[in-house]
C-alpha cells in the first residue's frame, strides 16, 4: 500500500475538489496560490477570499427560488446576512452586494448599520431583522432608525417583557411599529437543558397576542422567527422542531391577518471535513414543500420565507497558515508538531465548543504521513488540535528538522465567528499577536488581487490596551 500524504488523501476522498487542488506540489485555495502568498508574507497569516461569500450566497438564493418555482409556492425568499458571525466592512459589503438583506443581534449593530447607510452600501428599504435581547440602548437604536425612515425593521421579541418597553418608545413615530415573535425550541436530547432560554414558549405565543399584542393598534405583527442552534440538518430532531413551528404559524396566521414572514432561523452547514456532503437542494425542496402542504392543508396563505445564514455566507472563504516549527516525540506513541501561533487564538471555536476544521499541508505531499497532534505556542494545555475524521486521529506528511523549507499547514473555512470570539485587535492569551490578515478579491479581468487589511499585531498595541505608558516616537 502506498503511504505517501497524498496517496492516504487521494485513497480517503474524491480529491481535488471544491476549493482544493494542487499545483507543483503545492495546495491551492480556491485557485489562490498558497505558496505565493507564503513567500510574500510569511506565516503565521488569515485569509479572507471575497468572492466565495457571492458564490455560496447565489447557490442558496438560486435554489430556494427555484423550489419556489417548482413548488408554485406563492410567498417570496428573502436571504439575511448576519453580522454577528463577522463584522469586517470588506466581508459585509461582500454580501451586500448580492441584494442580501440583514439581521443584527446588538446595540452596536445598529451603528454599523447607520455607517454602511452613509457610505451608500444600503438604503432605508433594505429589511432589517432585529434579534438578540434588547437593552435599553439596542431598543432605542432601533426605535431612532425608524424614526429616521428605515421603513423595513423589523423588532424580534425575543421575550414578553420587550412589548412593554417598546410601546413605551413608540410614541415618536408616526405609522406602525413592526415586530416579530420568537418561539422557544426544545433543544436536542444531549444538551444540558431541555427548552432554550431564548424566545417565548410556544403554549404562550398565540395567548399572547391575542391578549397583550392585538389591542395595540400601532404594532404590526409580520414575523414568526424559530431558531434551531445545530442548525438545518435532515434529521429527526430537526423536522420534529419544524412541524411544531409550523403548528404554532398556522393557529397565529388564523389569529393575525398581518402575520406574513416565517424567520427559519439557523444555517445551514459548511464543510467541515473533506468527505463533507450536504444535499442542499433536497432540504431545501423539503422546506419550502412542507411549508406549502401546511398552509394548503390548513387554508392560509403561504408566507414569505426568510433565512439567516452567518457562518453559511462567508465561513468557507476564511483560511489560516502557520509555519511548523519543530516537531516534538513526548512518547512512544505520540508526536507534536508546534506551530507559530496559538490555535487558542486563531481558532478559538476548536477548543471552546470542539469545533472541526479541515486541516491539510500546503506542501511535503509526496512525504510519508505519520499521526500528530497538532500544538501551539501559548503556555495553556488547551492550545492544540488532535480531533480529525479519520479515526479520530490527525494526519500530516513527516519531515525531517533540517529539510531547506519548514513544512506549512492550514486550517480551511475559518472565516465565520473566529475573530469575533478571539477578540480580533485586543489582548491575546499569552500576549501572543494576532497574525497577519490579507483580504483576497479578483479584479475586473479576474486576476486575483491581494492585499494587507493589517499587519501582525505589534507589542505596543497591546500595552497601550493594557495602560502601559508607551513611546510612540
Amino acid at each position: 500500500m502506498k503511504n505517501t500524504y497524498f496517496d492516504l488523501i487521494d485513497q480517503s476522498y474524491y480529491f481535488p475538489q471544491e476549493g482544493f487542488d494542487l499545483r507543483d506540489g503545492y495546495l491551492t485555495f480556491h485557485g489562490i496560490s498558497l505558496k505565493y502568498l507564503i513567500k510574500k508574507y510569511g506565516t503565521p497569516f488569515r485569509l479572507i477570499y471575497l468572492p466565495r461569500i457571492g458564490e455560496q450566497i447565489k447557490r442558496a438564493k438560486n435554489l430556494f427560488n427555484r423550489s419556489i418555482k417548482k413548488h408554485k409556492y406563492k410567498g417570496k425568499y428573502y436571504y439575511c446576512y448576519c453580522t454577528k458571525c463577522c463584522h469586517f466592512s470588506h466581508v459585509v459589503k461582500a454580501a451586500l452586494k448580492e441584494g442580501v438583506h440583514i439581521e443584527t443581534s446588538s446595540s452596536f449593530d445598529i451603528d454599523l448599520i447607520r455607517k454602511l447607510y452613509e457610505d451608500g452600501d444600503i438604503d432605508q428599504s433594505r429589511i432589517l431583522v432585529h434579534n438578540g435581547y434588547k437593552t435599553d440602548s439596542y431598543l432605542d437604536k432601533i426605535i431612532q432608525l425608524q424614526v429616521d425612515g428605515f421603513k423595513n425593521s423589523i423588532i424580534v421579541l425575543d421575550s414578553k417583557p420587550e412589548l412593554k418597553r417598546i410601546l413605551k418608545r413608540v410614541k415618536k413615530l408616526e405609522g406602525k411599529i413592526k415586530i416579530g415573535l420568537r418561539i422557544a425550541i426544545d433543544e436536542e436530547p444531549q444538551s444540558a437543558y431541555y427548552t432554550s432560554r431564548l424566545g417565548i414558549r410556544q403554549s404562550e405565543v398565540v395567548d399572547f397576542y391575542k391578549k397583550e399584542i392585538k389591542k395595540h393598534k400601532n404594532v404590526d405583527l409580520k414575523m414568526l422567527h424559530f431558531f434551531v442552534d445545530s442548525g438545518i440538518k435532515d434529521n429527526m430532531y430537526y423536522w420534529g422542531e419544524f412541524q411544531k413551528a409550523m403548528k404554532v404559524f398556522v393557529e397565529l396566521k388564523k389569529a393575525c391577518p398581518s402575520l406574513r414572514a416565517l424567520n427559519l432561523g439557523g444555517g445551514f452547514p459548511i464543510r467541515n471535513n473533506l468527505g463533507f456532503e450536504y444535499d442542499y437542494e433536497y432540504i431545501i425542496n423539503e422546506i419550502v414543500g412542507n411549508i406549502s402542504a401546511f398552509c394548503k392543508s390548513e387554508n392560509i396563505d403561504e408566507p414569505d420565507i426568510f433565512t439567516e445564514f452567518g457562518k453559511y455566507s462567508v465561513g468557507e472563504s476564511g483560511a489560516i497558515i502557520f509555519s511548523v516549527l519543530e516537531q516534538k516525540q513526548q512518547n512512544d506513541a505520540e508526536t507534536w508538531y508546534m506551530i507559530d501561533n496559538s490555535l487558542m487564538n486563531t481558532i478559538p471555536d476548536a477548543w471552546s465548543i470542539y469545533e472541526k476544521f479541515i486541516l491539510l499541508p500546503i506542501n511535503k505531499w509526496n512525504n510519508e504521513y505519520t499521526r500528530v497532534n497538532i500544538g501551539g505556542i501559548s503556555c495553556d494545555h488547551s492550545d492544540y488540535y488532535n480531533s480529525e475524521d479519520m479515526n479520530q486521529q490527525i494526519h500530516l506528511p513527516k519531515y525531517k528538522e533540517n529539510e531547506k523549507e519548514p513544512l506549512y499547514i492550514g486550517f480551511f473555512h475559518t472565516g465565520a465567528y473566529q475573530d469575533s470570539i478571539s477578540g480580533y485587535g485586543g489582548i491575546k492569551h499569552c500576549l501572543i499577536p494576532s497574525p497577519k490578515h490579507i483580504i483576497i478579491d479578483r479584479d475586473e479581468k479576474g486576476n486575483f488581487v491581494d492585499t494587507v487589511y493589517r499587519n501582525e499585531q505589534e507589542v505596543e498595541d497591546m500595552l497601550q490596551i493594557l495602560g502601559y505608558k508607551v513611546n510612540t516616537d
